[in-house]
């Protein structure tokens, strides 16, 4: 047979099959087995952290990953504009309210709820429309692809799941606006499967190069274990911080009467950043009572406001 002629393209090449994809990642985990035994010891210990600590600190966790998540994909959601979208469901006119409700559902998936792996379908709020054209390929079909794949490498490490999912998020299709804040976030929370306390896994929250695809599953699992040892680093330490707070300021308040101080202290523990109408639906206290508390607080260094302005302004704690 004549030799095929080197002028022409190559032909197309087969996907590779669900075995081979399987054998690449369980080679990775093996090569990586130091590291991810070291990543696994942190886990555990903010693990641990969270377990022992109060709920507040889950959800004040969950704001700054998806603020960290949201400058990953492009949406640019600051923590005053995401605190004030969550709590009131206030936006300014220069706010996109697409980008302020993705980053507001990673918000809720990440403080709790069903995991993906029971139903990708609710977690994601995403359905079928009725107008499906006959040659699209529905939802079910492509997601169930993928968490056949995710079911078969169960032998592997969350984390390791966690890593694969993640990058062969768009192979299976499931790509669309916001893709990867979607795939980030299954991804925390499937890392976080066999843990008590942690409802997911930060990977953003230390810097995105965790999430930075290209190279073989070796090189992209050593950068998501790199990336999210750093980010583990980074959340045990600002528990450490707000921890340290949460006792200064109870110890300062104590002469204080009333129900609005420590529910006022619980609000600056659960939320980064807090302004006067946030803590009064929060609290359920009265505006003066508020003002009167944050005034208080703030003249004792407890809190700095951030904006430096007459109107809208924004408290945080000071570690």
């Amino acid at each position: 047979m004549e030799a095929e002629p080197d002028y022409l393209l190559p032909g197309p090449r087969a996907e590779p099959g669900e075995t081979s994809i399987l054998d690449d990642w369980r080679r990775a985990e093996a090569s990586s087995a130091a590291r991810l035994a070291r990543m696994a010891g942190r886990l555990g210990a903010l693990d641990d952290r969270l377990r022992r600590g109060p709920e507040g600190w889950r959800h004040r966790l969950a704001l700054i990953e998806a603020v960290e998540l949201s400058w990953f994909v492009g949406d640019r959601v600051g923590p005053d504009r995401l605190a004030l979208w969550i709590s009131m469901r206030l936006s300014g006119v220069q706010d996109d309210i697409n980008a302020l409700a993705r980053v507001g559902w990673a918000v809720r998936r990440l403080a709790g709820g069903a995991g993906p792996e029971a139903d990708l379908a609710a977690f994601l709020d995403r359905r079928d429309p009725e107008s499906l054209a006959d040659d699209c390929e529905p939802f079910a079909d492509r997601s169930g692809g993928w968490l056949e794949l995710m079911t078969s490498a169960i032998d592997l490490h969350p984390i390791t799941r966690a890593c694969m999912g993640f990058h062969l998020w768009r192979l299976a299709g499931l790509g669309q606006q916001g893709d990867q804040l979607e795939a980030a976030v299954t991804a925390g929370r499937i890392a976080a499967t066999e843990s008590k306390g942690s409802v997911f896994v930060p990977i953003a929250m230390g810097g995105a190069g965790g999430l930075r695809a290209g190279g073989t599953p070796a090189e992209r699992l050593v950068r998501w274990l790199g990336g999210m040892e750093e980010a583990c680093l980074t959340a045990m330490r600002h528990l450490d911080d707000i921890e340290a707070w949460s006792s200064r300021a109870e110890a300062m308040m104590r002469p204080l009467s009333g129900k609005t101080p420590p529910a006022l202290r619980r609000a600056l523990t659960e939320w980064p950043l807090v302004t006067a109408p946030m803590a009064e639906t929060l609290t359920s206290a009265s505006r003066a009572a508020v003002q009167r508390n944050l005034a208080w607080m703030e003249a004792r260094g407890l809190i700095r406001e951030v904006t430096g302005q007459g109107r809208f302004r924004m408290w945080r704690a000071v570690a």
